[in-house]
């Protein structure tokens, strides 16, 4: 089938191509010196930065310093944060600041690590980025405006807007399909204006450059030798540089016998991608992974091969710079030429050829996976936490600054989790309560005989169980004539006696009954190369269908007061005695006068797999009567969904239709949804009409050299639990329940325990916070003191770095970040995709009153009134993006963003100590409140819009000064507070569709 079955998509760019848009003159090419430096990938950090890293950074600082017109761009912070703080001298840290004012060193992206797209969460993006961002800020004062994300396998639509957000002019991406590559380049249609969001829109659009079929490294095959071209300091040598500095595969140095075949190879190869792009403005990226650690013998070759081109420029037609991702963005920009708008779908999944799909990585390490999101979610409450715990201010033992220090290491470690162990209770002890948001209970569990007659004390009660005898797979149709109900006040899930597999689901509400069956299957694949395609850690190469991978099943029902349980135990054969998968499925009994309509909208499912046998690919299928035309819908990193048909191809179609779920897919017919939520990264897909199928783990080996030389073959032989929660019912039901279903499962409740003394008094009951409560379609996303040691006013900020002043000895504990986010889409829901009005004051009074807030961009780095990114002409003839203050007026439509920083005054808590108040943004977009009609001041309220596009905002803001008693009790205290209000009492919010926001307060 080839690229021609991405030609209906490419219909609109195959008509946008306009003939002769390139100059007559000279193709100019823009040479952009770079080193793709891996986070963690095969090395640990500490190996890479004693190998190379370290070196990278020494050598291209002392290079550029020699030279004016050199360049380099830099990606990574966490190499670079290291260099900087344990290797850079006090010269080489003044070069460096000279050669960032100079344009001469450029950081790009700027987050700690380069993240994946496919199977990376939302929340750890920002995070990433967040960090990398607030360190470059604070140290230099400088703000990333380019991406460079060339290396994650496969482009989410989310990406482009969440590097809008952060304030970026333009976004460099390089790995998709080859077929769709291959058509790209024919109609010149590499770049765009990707509007990545369909709530957000043109507002949060950003132009995009997709990397031609070269992609990020230089050309290595040069005619006229046998070593690679371009890479004269040769390949990254571990654990330590060689002593005599001779490095493999050092390219031929250039002389004056072999320039001009120098200067032809490059040339044509300038000539080449020219015609694939629109514009004579050609980047051409030199550096691949592991380059620069020896930039004296990269430049000192480089330099007078450039120098030669452009002296015969006029006869080889192209002229080349040295350049940085600015320097070139800022020249096509400068063509004001018409680009074309690329909406909402993305660039997943990725092949690099017909049998080398990259679809395997979704699942592969699943242990790992699924303990990175839990690290996730422990971290953003403990953020919560140390917040709830300094506002209004310390009470207790606890030493903030040390406090702070071990989040910040965690916020830097979520991404770097090397492994995990679990194992499964012998018991289950179940509690119903109800916790809302930010606070918490305590309970006292006591060992009991039972009830006692005449107490209030309650007793645990056992649960029952009904077993079932194991039973064979049948291969006939004669099932469904003896089925065992198990039911709750929204489902009734039966199950087959002579098969023990579930057989259908009964939704109450709609009143629906739709076949559902469940099975492990596996793919059997290949692990010799001689023999054919392989899959490993990164690639899925399945030679055909995946085949049940058990014989016999047996089943328990387990019925207790809260909860029936439902454990299927799944062997390879009849006599078997240990089981390699398992299904316990959980529907929850809720009790009266408990809101408990998550509770009971769902059935939860925890799963075993493993260990494995070798070269086997584990999966969960799902079939169902549901008439879904095998188009099934997957999100991109928990942000939106991705519709996903089933695409037929000459060759490796089970792997090429694999898309990767973060954490929710659905599948549809005119009746019912059928959804599936996550709390782990997987692979899914659906192989037949009505089906599902779910990659829940991997074990692999293969004898490619490439694979055994960095321990890429996978062979995983632990035992996993994957956890889904399935939702069935109807397109209303189901989306009202969804995304808030997401949260809860992403979000569970922490639990601590610790020992109940036997001499201790006993508690009054189970004790509890004061909640912080948001509407049902708001989620509190993160609430965090971030620890900036930086001025929040720029100029102020840049003024202290020219001084000398690299910002306080402490970090302030004054700013605090809230970051809101609108879990609905733009007409997702009929009421809950509509404007929401947060009164501030009332839902954070546990906490304390609001002091002031600052919109601030994705990262913080930005105040947004001062945030101009970059315009780019579209079909429509306008010019697109923010290229007015982000305080220009909008109308409060859906999907359009509004930008607002309004000050709210303080009354203290009553906890005695320090309170020094911020509060940090809202979305961006957001307009000051007097600016339009719709958020005027009103009898001492202030109004504030969110509109349903504006995913996210952060930021800090100032407050009281320093030493501000914080005593709410003190009637002195609340007398001039109230004084001091000037009319405002309090704030409203109104969110419509997608939004995140930002806000500081004093707890």
């Amino acid at each position: 089938m080839g690229w021609l079955c991405w030609l209906p998509l490419l219909a609109p760019l195959l008509l946008l191509r306009p003939p002769g848009v390139q100059s007559a003159g000279p193709i100019r090419a823009f040479v952009v010196p770079h080193s793709h430096m891996d986070v963690g990938w095969v090395y640990t950090v500490q190996e890479s930065m004693q190998a190379y890293a370290a070196n990278v950074y020494t050598s291209v600082v002392e290079e550029l310093a020699r030279g004016q017109q050199r360049r380099f761009i830099a990606v990574e912070q966490e190499f670079f944060r290291l260099w900087w703080d344990g290797v850079a001298s006090d010269q080489q840290k003044h070069q460096v600041r000279q050669l960032l004012e100079g344009g001469r060193l450029e950081f790009v992206i700027g987050g700690q690590v380069m993240h994946d797209e496919a199977v990376t969460h939302l929340d750890d993006q920002i995070l990433q980025l967040t960090e990398g961002h607030g360190f470059l800020y604070e140290t230099f004062g400088i703000r990333p405006q380019f991406s460079w994300h060339v290396d994650p396998f496969g482009a989410s639509a989310t990406t482009p807007t969440l590097f809008a957000l952060a304030g970026f002019n333009a976004h460099l991406s390089s790995r998709i399909d080859y077929d769709l590559k291959a058509a790209m380049q024919e109609a010149r249609g590499l770049q765009f204006v990707w509007r990545g969001s369909p709530s957000l829109s043109e507002q949060e659009e950003i132009f995009t450059h997709i990397m031609d079929q070269y992609s990020y490294c230089t050309p290595s095959h040069i005619p006229f030798s046998n070593r690679s071209g371009f890479y004269w300091n040769g390949v990254a040598v571990f654990p330590k540089p060689p002593p005599d500095g001779v490095y493999p595969n050092m390219s031929e140095p250039v002389t004056p016998a072999n320039i001009n075949l120098y200067a032809e190879a490059l040339v044509a190869n300038v000539k080449q991608r020219a015609a694939w792009f629109r514009t004579p403005h050609v980047l051409w990226p030199w550096g691949c992974d592991k380059q620069f650690f020896n930039a004296s013998v990269q430049f000192a070759n480089m330099d007078p091969l450039l120098d030669h081109i452009n002296s015969h420029a006029a006869e080889l037609g192209v002229s080349v710079q040295y350049a940085t991702l600015s320097d070139y963005f800022r020249a096509l920009h400068t063509l004001n030429i018409t680009w074309r708008v690329r909406d909402h779908h993305d660039f997943l999944p990725y092949s690099t050829e017909p049998f080398q799909a990259w679809t395997g990585f979704y699942t592969s390490r699943s242990a790992l996976k699924g303990l990175a999101r839990r690290a996730s979610a422990l971290l953003y409450a403990g953020e919560s936490m140390f917040t709830h715990y300094m506002w209004p201010a310390p009470c207790g033992h606890l030493d903030p600054t040390w406090a702070l220090q071990q989040l910040q290491q965690l916020r830097w470690a979520v991404s770097e989790i090397q492994n995990s162990t679990e194992t499964p209770s012998v018991y289950d002890l179940l509690i119903l309560t109800t916790i809302p948001g930010l606070s918490y209970r305590h309970y006292s569990i006591r060992p009991t005989a039972g009830a006692q007659e005449g107490t209030q004390e309650p007793a645990a009660t056992v649960a029952t169980t009904l077993q079932f005898g194991r039973r064979l797979r049948r291969r006939t149709s004669h099932v469904g004539r003896h089925l065992v109900p198990v039911a709750n006040d929204c489902y009734t899930v039966l199950l087959d006696q002579d098969t023990n597999l579930m057989h259908s689901i009964w939704e109450r509400q709609s009143n629906q009954t739709v076949r559902v069956t469940q099975e492990f299957l596996e793919y059997h694949v290949n692990g010799d190369v001689k023999q054919g395609p392989i899959s490993d850690n990164y690639l899925f190469t399945p030679g055909k269908a995946a085949v049940p991978a058990w014989e016999a099943v047996e089943m328990e029902i387990v019925a207790g007061q809260l909860v029936t349980e439902i454990r299927q135990y799944f062997y390879r054969n009849m006599t078997a005695r240990n089981y390699t998968y398992a299904i316990r499925s959980r529907l929850t009994h809720v009790l009266q006068g408990h809101d408990g309509e998550l509770l009971c909208h769902r059935i939860e499912q925890e799963y075993q797999a493993g260990p494995l046998e070798l070269n086997r690919e584990a999966v969960l299928r799902t079939s169902t009567n549901l008439n879904s035309q095998q188009v099934i819908y997957s999100d991109n990193n928990g942000y939106q969904m991705q519709r996903r048909p089933y695409v037929s191809y000459v060759n490796n179609s089970i792997a090429r239709n694999y898309y990767p779920m973060v954490q929710s897919a659905f599948m549809e017919d005119g009746k019912s949804r059928l959804v599936l939520l996550s709390e782990r990264a997987h692979g899914i897909s659906s192989q037949g009409n009505g089906q599902v199928e779910v990659m829940l783990h991997r074990r692999l080996w293969n004898n490619f050299d490439w694979d055994l030389g960095y321990n890429l073959t996978l062979n995983d032989t632990s035992i996993v639990h994957p956890v889904l929660w399935l939702l069935l019912g109807s397109w209303s039901l189901t989306t009202a329940l969804r995304q808030r279903s997401a949260m809860a499962l992403q979000h569970r409740p922490v639990v601590l325990f610790g020992d109940l003394a036997g001499t201790a008094p006993k508690l009054p009951g189970p004790q509890q916070q004061e909640a912080v409560t948001l509407p049902p379609n708001l989620h509190l996303q993160i609430l965090s003191i971030p620890g900036w040691h930086y001025s929040s006013n720029h100029t102020e900020h840049a003024q202290n770095l020219r001084k000398g002043n690299r910002g306080e000895v402490q970090a302030d504990l004054h700013r605090v970040l809230l970051r809101l986010h609108h879990l609905y889409e733009v007409g997702e829901d009929p009421v809950l995709s509509q404007p929401v009005t947060v009164n501030l004051e009332a839902v954070l009074q546990a906490l304390g009153s609001v002091v002031a807030v600052e919109e601030r961009s994705l990262t913080g780095t930005w105040d947004v009134s001062m945030l101009h990114r970059w315009s780019w002409r579209t079909g429509s003839g306008r010019r697109r993006g923010l290229g007015s203050p982000a305080s220009a007026p909008y109308p409060g439509l859906p999907a359009r963003l509004r930008s607002w920083s309004d000050p709210v005054h303080i009354q203290p808590s009553a906890c005695p100590g320090l309170c020094n108040l911020v509060t940090p943004p809202l979305p961006r977009g957001h307009q000051e409140a007097p600016s339009s009609p719709s958020t005027q001041r009103k009898s001492g309220h202030s109004s504030f819009t969110f509109n349903s596009s504006e995913p996210w905002a952060d930021a800090p803001a100032p407050g009281l000064p320093p030493g501000t008693p914080c005593n709410r009790t003190d009637p002195r205290q609340r007398k001039a507070a109230r004084r001091d209000r000037t009319g405002e009492s309090a704030a409203h919010l109104q969110a419509n569709g997608r939004k995140w926001s930002y806000l500081g307060f004093c707890p």
